[in-house]
């Protein structure tokens, strides 16, 4: 892996965990500017969880290949 592909990765890294944080800052929010049900306040949680889980595993990997 070259070095612009892992400061790629890198970076969509950082933009999928900013964006993540976003959304559950702003999750009730948007169900109020929308008038969803609650239930959907609890779907933008679990997609916030989802990337944040996501974003750890793609990290460890990146992480593991640099120590090679």
């Amino acid at each position: 892996m070259t070095d612009d592909e892992r400061s790629r990765q890198g970076r969509t890294i950082a933009i999928t965990i900013a964006v993540a944080g976003l959304l559950s800052i702003f999750a009730p929010g948007l169900v109020r500017l929308f008038g969803l049900a609650p239930r959907f306040e609890i779907l933008f949680y679990l997609i916030s969880l989802a990337a944040f889980i996501w974003s750890l595993v793609v990290t460890w990997k990146l992480w593991q290949n640099t120590r090679d």
